[in-house]
């Protein structure tokens, strides 16, 4: 085994500050938890926010995508409300996607 080079020292060093920057923002909101009453009102805020990061990650290929993107999303949150079936909406989805691209839409 070979010793590290200085320029691999720095890649080193930035993997284990982000791993340790991630760990402590993870651990730092489980301790911060644990000191805030749970009121009504932040339990449905905590509730609520699955769809906040959905909505914040689909919206941004829906925008950048246009029409294609918004029609398979709709069409894989419709198959998945009806089915509870991941594999069906996904391959919805992408069927709707391709359909709608192959028609030039």
């Amino acid at each position: 085994m070979t010793a590290l080079e200085p320029a691999e020292w720095g890649v080193l060093a930035a993997i284990l500050t982000m791993a340790a920057v991630t760990y402590g923002m993870r651990a730092g909101g489980f301790w911060l938890m644990q000191h805030v009453p749970l009121t009504p009102r932040l339990r449905r805020m905590l509730e609520a926010l699955p769809g906040s990061v959905v909505v914040a990650a689909v919206l941004p290929i829906v925008v950048r995508d246009g029409l294609a993107a918004a029609l398979a999303i709709a069409a894989a949150g419709a198959v998945m409300l009806v089915l509870r079936n991941d594999l069906a909406a996904v391959l919805a989805g992408m069927m709707v996607a391709a359909s709608v691209r192959a028609f030039g839409m």
